[in-house]
């Protein structure tokens, strides 16, 4: 009589050996998914807080959806899928195990009626003297038999690739494997942003949970430099890095260019190029409609300001010559963001050579204020990702694992051939764990083979 301990541990090692529970994880991971997909990772931006309420941003935050990569629900589902497939690996494993390591080496009447390929083949030799001729011919055509005699009659085996019907198993501990990497660079690394001005140099960075984290060593912004289209579009965007160790260079690591796709790696951190912006000045003058009252703004990089009549402004975009956006003007230019007391928000190009322009914009507004660029002080910034993941290797075997995993389950078959010599025939049987119609053929051709160098040495 089963005690009730023993049918809870058995429900629950049937539950977590349930191919239902797969499903229902793949799918709800799937599905889940979708989350980070629409909803911003990371520190929110502003516009998107501002599209939501505060008590739905407010529950975001509480079930992790703003890092929902890193949610303790996400990574618990992680683990349970793990506990599943390897619950399912030890149950179905030890059968497989016995088909590949004790093979049934004769060919007995009942499994003769289980192939699907079979065929005899009448001869007038002895057993005994006929068996190390097929011996022969299936290990140069197809692979070493082993020989077995039971009652005069000899049985012959050869197989080819059985270890392929572990290639599941193997695409279950790549799955592992991969949680496990992932799971360690979430636990024990970090990704951050960071901006660094030309000439400044950074030790600590802000991670996506807005945590400063110190890098133990500094790096520095020797130069930032950008490629342009005819048309003015960027075309390439590229820093110039140097490693600095209780501040001095690191021989190595000193003046590294880092564009996109071709980052510099330093004990384990990891540095992409990711964006850029002007660190230095940008010099307005605002005034009435009349002209009159003029006050000189100034803006740092991206920062915004306070207009004298309650509105705020920031620099979206700058160039020093208009002329290669609008060939008949001239000078330098700046678009700008303006966010009114009433809360509308317009953008417009300033000019540094048109004044009539600007006020003209303003008039056609009705009341101003009349902004005038004057100009920028130029020195720009590089935006880095900064990552360190000390999973990633073993990130990388799993995927290994799985491409060869993956190439076994669907290219390779475990395929047998039984052989049964009596006294007048010569009985072949064959079998493959898959892909039977191409097995088909093979073992057909075999037979045929077989046939003919059977009637060679007869001849002879």
């Amino acid at each position: 009589m089963a005690t009730p301990k023993r049918d809870f541990l058995q429900s629950l090692w049937d539950f977590f050996c349930s191919l239902k529970l797969t499903m229902f994880l793949l799918i709800s991971l799937a599905v889940i998914s979708i989350i980070g997909t629409v909803i911003p990772q990371g520190p929110p931006p502003e516009e998107y807080l501002a599209q939501i309420s505060p008590a739905k941003a407010g529950a975001y935050k509480a079930l992790g959806f703003f890092d929902m990569y890193h949610s303790w629900w996400f990574i618990l589902l992680l683990y349970l899928l793990t506990v599943n497939l390897v619950a399912c690996s030890i149950k179905r494993l030890p059968h497989i195990w016995k088909i590949i390591s004790q093979p049934v080496t004769t060919l007995s009447a009942g499994l003769e009626q289980s192939l699907a390929n079979v065929t005899t083949i009448p001869t007038p030799d002895e057993p005994a003297t006929i068996k190390e001729r097929v011996a022969a011919f299936l290990k140069a055509e197809y692979a070493a038999p082993g020989i077995t005699e039971i009652d005069g009659v000899w049985h012959l085996f050869a197989q080819k690739t059985p270890w392929c019907r572990l290639s599941v198993y193997c695409v279950h501990l790549s799955i592992i494997i991969i949680f496990i990497g992932s799971m360690i660079g979430s636990l024990f690394g970090f990704k951050a942003f960071v901006n660094i001005p030309e000439g400044g140099s950074i030790s600590k960075v802000m991670s996506r949970s807005e945590k400063e984290l110190d890098l133990g060593f500094s790096l520095r912004l020797e130069q930032f430099s950008m490629a342009k289209y005819p048309s003015g579009a960027p075309k390439e965007f590229k820093s110039i890095l140097t490693v600095l160790e209780n501040g001095k260079p690191v021989s190595d690591y000193t003046n590294v260019r880092v564009i996109v796709n071709d980052p510099l790696s330093y004990k384990g951190i990891t540095f992409y190029q990711s964006s850029y912006g002007n660190a230095g000045n940008y010099f307005f003058t605002v005034s009435g409609l009349d002209g009159k009252n003029s006050v000189p703004i100034t803006i740092a990089g991206q920062d915004s300001v306070s207009l004298p009549d309650g509105s705020s402004m920031h620099v979206t975009e700058s160039t020093k010559d208009v002329s290669q956006f609008v060939p008949e003007l001239s000078g330098a230019a700046a678009q700008v963001e303006l966010h009114t007391p009433d809360g509308k928000t317009e953008s417009f190009v300033v000019y540094a050579n048109h004044p009539e322009k600007n006020a003209l914009h303003a008039q056609q507004h009705g009341k101003g204020p009349v902004i005038n660029y004057k100009g920028a002080e130029e020195r720009m910034y590089t935006g880095l990702q900064v990552a360190k993941d000390p999973g990633v290797e073993i990130v990388w075997l799993g995927c290994v694992l799985m491409v060869i995993g993956i190439y076994a389950a669907f290219f390779l078959s475990h395929r047998r051939i039984w052989v049964r010599i009596e006294n007048g025939s010569i009985t072949v049987g064959g079998n493959a764990s898959k892909n039977q119609g191409a097995f088909q053929h093979t073992f057909e051709v075999l037979v045929e083979r077989l046939k003919t160098e059977l009637a060679k040495e007869k001849q002879s």
